[in-house]
């Protein structure tokens, strides 16, 4: 196994009992119903007949299936090894650490818990091309075929789930889930946008050619540069453009501060990078 296929292997693995902790500690003892199967597991777990973690890995399994024929095959292997790590990482939990009360008697604390680390774990997911199964294989048909984001995606998803809530719970149950299904949607979004977070440059400048060799030598990128003209000197100009990491931002900046500080530099975010070196269509 080369270093890429394990650094992959150990984001989903991570990421998923990142999941499961949050989903077990913090969101199964407060009843809490928003996201997706894990909330429905808490509806369902309510009847006493099947426990949360059980319920979780049937209905994740009959999602897979769905999964594997409308997003294909490469989509299904890496979710069903998510999915599964998580339904034993929760039947693991259920059995080592049975919860029969929440953690403390601060519900928004737990609350703030049981969004943070399933979103973080789920955005994580998302941003390497798989899921943990559930609702997340809905989310990413429906976004697919049209042009929703995940995080609306899961919204949309989701919703029903949490409003059952509120009928099986009492309401203020039930106002917690909606508040944590839509924290959660827009937490997602944000994690994503912040995990493929590049910088845009636009250097003017008198002398291209040390910076582009900088670029090209010491950071390992490409640059493009256009010739250009001052609008108030008249003088002949350079433009490079180039898009890099936040490290090789940080080194391009200093260097070109250092070296010529009558530069003119712009710089932007960016999330939305195609091309070699960043993402693929």
């Amino acid at each position: 196994m080369n270093i890429s296929k394990l650094k992959h292997f150990t984001l989903l693995t991570v990421s998923t009992l990142i999941m499961a902790v949050g989903t077990y500690f913090f969101k199964f003892t407060n009843n809490f119903t928003f996201g997706g199967i894990t909330g429905l597991a808490v509806l369902v777990a309510k009847t006493g007949k099947i426990s949360a973690s059980d319920f979780s890995f049937i209905m994740n399994m009959l999602l897979l299936l769905l999964g594997f024929f409308v997003l294909g095959k490469k989509f299904a292997a890496k979710t069903a090894y998510c999915s599964i790590l998580l339904s034993v990482a929760l039947s693991v939990l259920e059995r080592v650490c049975p919860m029969t009360h929440p953690l403390t008697d601060q519900t928004m604390l737990e609350l703030c818990f049981a969004i943070a680390l399933p979103a973080l774990g789920s955005a994580i997911l998302f941003n390497i091309g798989s899921s943990s199964g559930g609702t997340d294989i809905i989310a990413m048909i429906i976004k697919k075929y049209s042009s929703f984001d995940i995080g609306k995606a899961l919204l949309v998803s989701d919703i029903l789930i949490t409003v059952a809530g509120c009928f099986v719970f009492d309401i203020k149950t039930g106002l917690y889930s909606f508040l944590g299904l839509a924290v959660r949607s827009f937490m997602i979004d944000n994690f994503i946008e912040s995990f493929n977070l590049s910088k845009y440059f636009n250097v003017v400048c008198d002398d291209p050619q040390p910076i582009c060799d900088f670029i090209v030598n010491e950071l390992n990128r490409s640059a493009t540069v256009v010739d250009a003209q001052g609008a108030f000197t008249g003088n002949e100009k350079y433009i490079i453009f180039t898009a890099l990491n936040r490290p090789q931002a940080i080194k391009l900046r200093n260097y070109i501060k250092e070296n010529q500080p009558t530069a003119f530099i712009l710089i932007s975010n960016t999330s939305e990078i195609i091309g070699k070196g960043f993402h693929s269509v």
